[in-house]
């Protein structure tokens, strides 16, 4: 045997290939969070339960590769132009669709079949305008990784684990900490108190959806750093964020922040020994379980 060869023991390999997982996990949970917690905010906060959120997620992401494709503009940096977009689109829906429905007694359910429509008309302009090649967002980072020792961290799931801790972040500090957020809160747990004490139910609801749909943004274009897109990708995502609230609390903000972590950790050590086929299966066995055990949730509504 050579001097300096170094020798990899299989207990050595192995916790290395699982700390390893964990990090691609944790990287990759913080993207769900991200693009779940607007989802999460509307259905704990307004009942209303937007299928549309991950299609507007992903109208973002081909925005966002337009701008790369043409002028050169960093993905995250297009977040400068797509999040006011989709936060004056959110609020322009709001109040020409859906304030129609928030007074009906089957919120949920008209609130589903509402913006399911939506989503359909926003997959096929996606698909006349973009076509339906898949696309992914290719920028001159996307091949860089930093290595710490025997672990290496790509610069894709990095920039997204950062985006997913501002964005979550600036949700829950609202929320608490901001006058509007706490009118938020209020609005929707004493609706006929609040309004006594002088908040604007219909203003407040406004604002809450466009922020909602202005954070799908965000998430839309962390999923594009680090998959591949097309027109009907906003499925497997819409799946992934009702596993994300659902496991942590429908609107709990941090819940759900470390939902989507415990999913992408689960996904990583998965996907590091199992079978591709397998990874659904367990993840989605995981959501059965929780719903079994405890539907509301693993964490309570700070709304």
């Amino acid at each position: 045997m050579a001097p300096n060869t170094k020798v990899v023991y299989p207990g050595q390999m192995n916790s290395t290939l699982v700390i390893q997982s964990l990090i691609s996990g944790v990287m990759m949970g913080s993207v769900y969070a991200l693009l779940g917690v607007g989802f999460s905010l509307t259905w704990g906060v307004m009942k209303v339960i937007n299928v549309a959120h991950a299609a507007f997620g992903l109208l973002a992401t081909f925005m966002a590769y337009s701008l790369l494709q043409a002028y050169g503009v960093d993905p995250v940096a297009s977040l400068a132009i797509t999040i006011p977009l989709l936060y004056f689109g959110g609020c322009i829906l709001y109040r020409t669709l859906l304030i129609r429905i928030t007074s009906a007694k089957a919120v949920i359910v008209s609130s589903m079949i509402l913006t399911f429509g939506i989503a359909i008309i926003l997959e096929n302009g996606m698909l006349l305008v973009w076509g339906a090649d898949p696309r992914l967002l290719t920028t001159s980072y996307t091949s860089k990784v930093f290595v710490v020792g025997p672990f290496y961290f790509q610069y894709p799931p990095l920039i997204g684990f950062v985006m997913s801790i501002i964005g979550v972040m600036t949700i829950h500090l609202f929320l608490k900490r901001t006058y509007v957020g706490k009118a938020v809160r209020a609005a929707w747990q004493q609706p006929e108190a609040s309004q006594l004490c002088g908040i604007n139910l219909r203003r407040i609801s406004t604002i809450t959806f466009g922020l909602a749909v202005a954070t799908s943004g965000a998430g839309g274009v962390g999923m594009g750093l680090l998959y591949s897109f097309e027109p009907h990708s906003h499925n497997l995502w819409l799946i992934h964020l009702f596993l994300v609230v659902i496991v942590g609390g429908v609107g709990n903000v941090l819940g759900t922040a470390l939902a989507g972590l415990i999913i992408g950790i689960i996904t990583g050590l998965s996907m590091a020994f199992l079978p591709y086929q397998w990874v659904n299966l367990l993840t989605f066995g995981l959501l059965m379980i929780i719903l079994v055990v405890r539907p509301q949730g693993l964490f309570q509504s700070e709304v």
